[in-house]
């Protein structure tokens, strides 16, 4: 006679995922409300639309990430679950945002006439945060797809976001500094408005998730154990 698991983490782990989550998250907040203001005061003082630009990338961040503390603010895992579709509405949301400003900040800064002055804090502001978010964004990342929670995967989605904008400031702040490219921030920066509304269009779809079940339980291809069982295109098996 066949005998029927539960699916997902117990009461007990779930509640242990939640309060991990809310760390995670509670410290991705921290760290951005300090990278926004740095990155706004840098940008102002060296006329960089690349610094202003990261710094509201990283206000949105904190907006994305508060919606994940309201949501795993509630200590009943009904009501968390209840509010999982307009937390994900709202990620969703500061996933466009943030690929519209940035595709204006591109216009802006290709059709201005000033250029950025060089910008050495600015260029460790970018590799400090280089080297933060991805840990930032891999453990919430795992941490949700474990409880199940969609929210919390997408918000690790918009962390890794603000990872490769990093990545493109540093790229940028780097090659004005020692070539004089520029142009070359912008260009990069249009790659990350096109990723951003991938994840946002993603976000907005994704309210069905589920946790990762035991690699046995779900079939996949060719009698493969799939990776998730949730349904193709979900954002926690994306």
């Amino acid at each position: 006679m066949a005998v029927s698991l539960p699916w997902g983490p117990s009461p007990g782990r779930r509640d242990l995922l939640a309060r991990r989550i809310r760390l995670l998250v509670g410290v991705t907040i921290a760290y951005n409300v300090v990278e926004a203001v740095v990155a706004l005061t840098l940008g102002a003082a060296a006329s960089s639309t690349a610094l202003i630009g990261f710094g509201l990338d990283s206000v949105i961040e904190v907006s994305s990430a508060a919606a994940v503390v309201w949501q795993f603010s509630a200590s009943d895992h009904a009501v968390r679950e209840a509010r999982e579709r307009r937390a994900l509405r709202i990620i969703a949301v500061s996933f466009v945002a943030l690929a519209v400003y940035v595709t204006v900040n591109v216009v802006r800064s290709l059709t201005g006439r000033q250029d950025a002055d060089g910008s050495v804090p600015g260029i460790v502001l970018a590799a400090v945060s280089l080297a933060v978010m991805p840990f930032l964004s891999a453990a919430q990342r795992r941490t949700g797809r474990e409880l199940g929670s969609a929210s919390a995967v997408a918000d690790s989605k918009q962390t890794l976001l603000c990872t490769y904008l990093s990545a493109v400031l540093l790229a940028g702040l780097l090659l004005n500094a020692t070539l004089g490219w520029s142009w070359a921030d912008p260009l990069a920066a249009l790659v990350i408005a096109v990723i951003a509304v991938k994840e946002g269009r993603d976000a907005w779809r994704g309210d069905v998730c589920c946790p990762t079940p035991p690699p046995s339980s779900v079939p996949g291809a060719g009698g493969q154990p799939a990776r998730c069982g949730c349904a193709p295109g979900c954002v926690c098996c994306g």
